[in-house]
């Protein structure tokens, strides 16, 4: 499925972010996602996402209540959701809303365009079209880790800034939520279409 949609050409405010993860996961593509870290400044442009809709979504972390893991996707949007998974990989989401519903949106896949060569060292890589194509690989190329979860991502250090205008969206079901049963199939990963960042699944 291909739909237009259009990434922020203006800094996002914190109403921005307020708004169900399934529409501002469209805005997220194009947009930039940067960490200034004590290493140096890591940063890219979104081009895979995924989106969570809250408790009532069986795929969503806050599915389970409010636990101290979760506790930054209740809290206020615009604000990074940091959570570990296999002991090994960070994984980084958008808190969203609408109000205090705990929505968020996991950044999938990123176009790394500004500290590459710090991003291949973190990797032990040099396919750029690789350092940050899966959630794993976009927090360990940009250094993040569970101490950075509930960053204001209108702060820093881990900051979102805006991107280029996206003409063309593809949908898709998201990956690795057998668990959830029919919340599996919904089509709620979204990528730029054709972009060779885009995760491998």
């Amino acid at each position: 499925m291909t739909a237009l949609a259009a990434g922020p050409l203006v800094l996002p405010s914190r109403a921005w972010f307020d708004r169900p993860a399934l529409e501002l996961a469209h805005d997220l593509l194009g947009s930039r996602l940067v960490h200034d870290s004590v290493d140096g400044r890591v940063g890219g442009r979104i081009v895979e996402v995924e989106a969570y809709r809250g408790p009532e979504d069986r795929a969503a972390h806050s599915s389970r209540g409010r636990t101290p893991r979760t506790e930054t996707m209740f809290g206020e949007p615009g604000h990074l959701y940091v959570y570990l998974v296999y002991g090994l990989h960070h994984c980084m989401n958008v808190v969203a809303g609408p109000g205090g519903k705990p929505e968020a949106v996991l950044i999938r896949a990123l176009a790394i365009d500004e500290g590459i060569e710090l991003a291949r060292q973190r990797r032990g890589m040099n396919d750029d079209r690789r350092l940050a194509s899966g959630p794993g690989n976009v927090g360990r190329a940009l250094g993040v880790d569970r101490s950075l979860d509930g960053t204001d991502l209108l702060v820093g250090p881990v900051r979102l800034e805006p991107g280029a205008r996206v003409s063309a969206i593809s949908a898709g079901p998201r990956i690795g939520v057998d668990y959830s049963g029919p919340w599996a199939a919904q089509p709620w990963r979204f990528w730029i279409t054709g972009d060779p960042h885009v995760s491998r699944r």
